[in-house]
């Protein structure tokens, strides 16, 4: 019977919202009315102990949630941004630090042919780059590199993962770019 609570608890919380009890029968082979007491217990279970969790009841549904008196607990965290938003101009000033770091804001904009302070401190407030030195040379500008946020936002252990263009690939983009540069001037 633990298993089947447990395989119930994975259940409404993977979901995250309101699920039949007839498919949480179906999904721990068990009918209807033993799936029902199955839940009940565990609801008597997180409502005896001292937990943040319940389970509640939603006509013939049932969902796993925070219980109300933690509320005020959760809107700390939910009131900071949650996902941050990469916009073209970041991907492209992150992907640039990412390869070429340690590496300055000047060299940034070098590259990139454009200012790039906003970009750069956005991606500094997301936690992908940070600040790690400065380089050695006349009015030693602030060095810029890659997180361990970063790895863990692009899913990969460590910078030897990052895929490496061909060289094909390499030089369609400059092309691509002295072609852009050309239509604009």
């Amino acid at each position: 019977m633990k298993e089947l609570e447990a395989a119930i608890e994975a259940i409404l919380f993977t979901m995250g919202k309101s699920v039949e009890l007839s498919k949480i029968a179906v999904a721990i082979e068990q009918d209807e009315q033993t799936t029902k007491q199955l839940i009940h217990k565990l609801m008597k279970s997180y409502e005896k102990d001292v937990r943040g969790i319940q389970i509640i009841e939603l006509e013939d549904k049932y969902q796993l949630c925070t219980k109300a008196k933690y509320y005020e607990h959760l809107i700390r965290i939910a009131s900071q941004p949650k996902k941050h938003i990469l916009t073209d101009t970041l991907l492209e000033t992150l992907s640039i630090i990412a390869y070429k770091q340690p590496i300055t804001k000047i060299e940034i904009d070098q590259i990139r042919g454009v200012k790039s302070d906003h970009a750069v401190n956005k991606l500094i407030e997301y936690e992908l780059v940070e600040e790690v030195g400065r380089k050695e040379t006349i009015g030693r500008p602030i060095l810029f590199a890659t997180t361990e946020q970063f790895l863990r936002s692009f899913g990969v252990s460590s910078l030897a993962e990052l895929p490496t263009l061909k060289p094909e690939q390499v030089a369609k983009m400059k092309e691509e770019a002295e072609e852009e540069v050309q239509v604009t001037v």
